[in-house]
């Protein structure tokens, strides 16, 4: 069976793109466009691992995350954030939300799917 992934992001070219290559390399993609629907989402299909926008509408991707982190039904789920901020203010905050990695927009396929992978061994 598939591994499901979640991709929370506004920017609807960054949910095709993303959601594209982890189709093609063959898992089961779920996409919400805000916090809210995000962190939803996460409770009611449980996926394998999310990847998270920080800068949303209703709710921002660090809120969602402290909530999933906070959540001991949730918290083994892996958050890969994504986000246009430098490497080095996205490190500190990605630590802060126990985030449990990042990746800095633009990003190369490669590096996202190599990242996807690693978490879902």
């Amino acid at each position: 069976m598939a591994k499901k992934i979640l991709v929370v992001d506004d920017e609807p070219d960054v949910v095709k793109v993303v959601s594209f290559r982890l189709k093609k390399a063959g898992y089961e993609v779920f996409t919400a466009d805000n916090g809210k629907k995000g962190l939803d989402s996460v409770t009611d299909n449980r996926p394998d691992l999310v990847l998270l926008d920080l800068r949303m509408p209703v709710m921002s991707g660090y809120d969602v995350c402290k909530q999933i982190k906070s959540d001991d039904k949730l918290k083994n789920i892996p958050v890969i954030l994504l986000t246009a901020s430098g490497a080095g203010t996205i490190a500190n905050s990605a630590k802060e939300y126990n985030a449990d990695d990042y990746i800095v927009k633009p990003f190369n396929p490669e590096e996202l799917l190599e990242k996807v992978k690693k978490y879902l061994k």
